[in-house]
């Protein structure tokens, strides 16, 4: 079966957004207690690339078939899990990055390198790090990981802060999803 990504983020309603994010199937990871651990051999470079023995992965398909999998430990250790195997994966930032984000109906969704659409808010928490010079901004995907917002992406966050903020930014720039507020400072 052909893989389909997603429609372009800007087109979708808040509505389809949430429909798309319902409709990925994730392997039961959490439910898996493999009895073998070892190392993958694999990295995921700061910007989204997957390598296997330093080679890139060059099949999309691959990277979100290993995404799907993918976990990490309160330590911070990233893990690919499979039901026989736990195999640690190097992650030189952020396992994923946000290369797209749009605020339909008061909400902001994100849509990975790997094509798969998160909504910002309590499960999928914005966070800012780095220093007010050069700021880095994450957002939680899921078990343990995260997205890092790349260059044109925090731009767009930044422009919905604005317009959401309005004249009052004596509390920084600051973002609304789902309920929950999010600074866009570190």
């Amino acid at each position: 079966m052909p893989y389909e990504p997603p429609p372009y983020l800007a087109e979708l309603t808040l509505a389809e957004i949430a429909e798309q994010v319902a409709n990925r199937k994730l392997p039961p990871v959490e439910g898996w207690a493999p009895q073998q651990i070892g190392e993958s051999e694999m990295r995921i470079a700061a910007d989204g690339t997957w390598y296997h023995e330093g080679d890139p992965i060059r099949r999309p398909a691959m990277v979100r078939a290993f995404s799907g999998l993918l976990t990490r430990d309160d330590a911070g250790q990233h893990w690919l899990v499979t039901p026989f195997e736990k195999l640690s994966i190097e992650v030189d930032d952020a396992a994923f990055v946000a290369v797209d984000c749009v605020m339909r109906d008061g909400d902001i969704a994100f849509r990975l390198n790997t094509d798969e659409l998160v909504v910002a808010g309590p499960d999928n928490a914005i966070r800012a790090a780095g220093d007010p010079e050069t700021p880095a901004i994450y957002l939680h995907v899921r078990r343990g990981c995260e997205a890092r917002l790349n260059r044109s992406t925090y731009g767009q966050l930044a422009d919905i802060a604005m317009e959401t903020s309005g004249d009052d930014l004596n509390q920084g720039l600051m973002v609304t999803s789902q309920g929950a507020i999010f600074s866009l400072l570190p």
